[in-house]
């Protein structure tokens, strides 16, 4: 496979491109992706981890460059609702959702299509395939190039915290994959929420940019949630794993006082007793305002993980609308690894 598709032995290090977010460089990112290699590329969401869906070999460099299990399946983008109904099959919620809320941070796990492109690696070898149609236009353009599902996982080591810039990709990947494309800093900043339309059956799997009242309103009932990591189970979609989006340091969560040598990640106007003397700080939104939050969840993570402190402190952060999706991704960074 040629430009850095797979990962690349030592003499290939360091060739990671960066591509303007420009008609060049989309035209060139999509090139690539065509020919077999990846390419980290922007989404509203956070950066994904872009490979040709329908070819097994890509999709098996995603798993090599991020160093991730070969059981979890990956998200396939495609450009529109036209391009996803001849990858899955929808029902009625599926399309209810879909019509509502694409292009945009929602992920459908639905029924693959007899004549679906997207490979089983992709799949993971499920009857089942996760398609979404991301909201951002520099991604659409990318997929409508392409012209065939590009599958993407973040584009970050396998478990670590998620890129939301350009910069956040080059420092896991760095020579592992072919080029990525600068589209500066995402908006959404935390993953798709993840849906299941299986078996007559509408499950929420992973909060995330769509929160969970949103979608109740849109299909008349709430929906109930999934065992992340249920034993003895497989996967259906991504972001499960019940350890993830963890930084090198242990992440405490709840925190009421800052102890000795910690940082803090704060949220809201008030700090807990300690917080001056903590090795280092930084507030998701002083306003309390969970957008702003979910946005800089990541980046925060990977300020304070730099620093070089053991633990990380995390304030308690309200469970209601945006915040089930940041208290989620907590919850899984502070998991046992």
């Amino acid at each position: 496979m040629n430009d850095l598709g797979s990962i690349p032995d030592d003499t290939a290090r360091n060739r990671t491109r960066r591509l303007l977010d420009d008609a060049a460089g989309v035209s060139e990112a999509a090139r690539l992706i065509r020919k077999g290699s990846l390419v980290g590329f922007p989404t509203e969401t956070v950066y994904g981890l872009g490979a040709d869906a329908t070819d097994a070999t890509a999709v098996a460099g995603i798993f090599a460059a991020k160093a991730r299990p070969s059981f979890n399946p990956l998200i396939a983008h495609v450009a529109d609702l036209e391009a996803a109904r001849r990858e899955g099959v929808f029902d009625a919620a599926a399309l209810r959702l879909a019509e509502a809320f694409w292009p945009g941070p929602l992920t459908l796990v639905l029924p693959v299509s007899p004549n679906g492109r997207v490979c089983d690696v992709a799949r993971a070898g499920l009857p089942s395939v996760a398609l979404r149609v991301p909201g951002n236009g520099t991604a659409r353009d990318l997929l409508r190039q392409v012209d065939r599902p590009v599958a993407a996982p973040s584009a970050n080591r396998s478990g670590r915290v998620s890129p939301t810039t350009a910069d956040h990709v080059l420092a896991d990947l760095d020579g592992r994959i072919a080029a990525v494309l600068d589209g500066g800093e995402t908006a959404v900043g935390v993953e798709s929420t993840v849906v299941s339309c299986l078996g007559g059956r509408v499950r929420l799997l992973r909060p995330g940019g769509i929160t969970r009242e949103a979608l109740a309103e849109r299909l008349g009932f709430d929906l109930p949630g999934s065992d992340p990591s249920p034993g003895g189970t497989a996967l259906v979609a991504p972001g499960l794993l019940a350890s993830h989006y963890a930084p090198r340091a242990r992440v405490r969560l709840g925190a009421v006082a800052v102890e000795t040598d910690e940082t803090i990640l704060l949220f809201g106007s008030r700090s807990p007793p300690g917080t001056d003397k903590a090795r280092g700080r930084f507030n998701l939104s002083p306003a309390g305002d969970l957008t702003e939050a979910a946005s800089r969840l990541f980046s925060a993570l990977r300020h304070l993980d730099a620093i070089g402190a053991d633990v990380i402190a995390v304030v308690p952060i309200p469970e209601t609308g945006l915040g089930e999706a940041i208290n989620d991704r907590l919850r899984r960074a502070a998991a046992p690894r």
